[in-house]
Formats: structure tokens, sequence, C-alpha cells
């Protein structure tokens, strides 16, 4: 993957906390609920399960925003799919 466009912030908790920020929304391990960026009509979508960055591309998107949806995020798609999106 190109990260070239996006910040990658990891915080070593019990759990990594990942998150992945474009310049049009941002990817987020579980640790984020997606009820948060509806609230404040911020393009997101969180995937779950995952430990590094590369997980987080092949892991299925199992929430998004309202705004993530309107650039197209679908929840089954791969995280891969929406940083695309999300670029």
């Amino acid at each position: 993957m190109n990260w070239e466009g996006f910040t990658r912030t990891r915080h070593d908790l019990k759990r990594p906390l990942l998150v992945v920020s474009g310049s049009k929304g941002v990817l987020a391990c579980s640790y984020l609920d997606v009820a948060t960026f509806t609230k404040l009509d911020e393009a997101g979508a969180i995937v779950s399960g995952v430990s590094d960055f590369d997980a987080m591309l092949k892991a299925k998107v199992v929430a998004a925003s309202p705004e993530a949806v309107r650039l197209g995020v679908d929840v089954g798609m791969t995280g891969r799919e929406a940083l695309k999106l999300f670029r």
C-alpha cells in the first residue's frame, strides 16, 4: 500500500489503537465508535480484530458513518477499499 497522503497513528494499549487519516476520512480500529463520527458529520469507518496497519487493509469495514457512506464506503468492503475513498 502506498501510504502517501495518510497519517498513521498507533497507541500501544492492551490491544493497539490504530487510526489511519486521509484528507477525506478516517479508518480506525474498534476502539473508536462510529457514533462520534456520525454526531460530528465526519467520514469514519471502523474495522475490528486488527493489530497492525497491514491487517487494517484486509479487514472488513464493520461500521461506517453516513458521511463515509456518502463517499462510497460500504459495510463489508475492505479497509483498503475504504482508504482509497478517504485519500
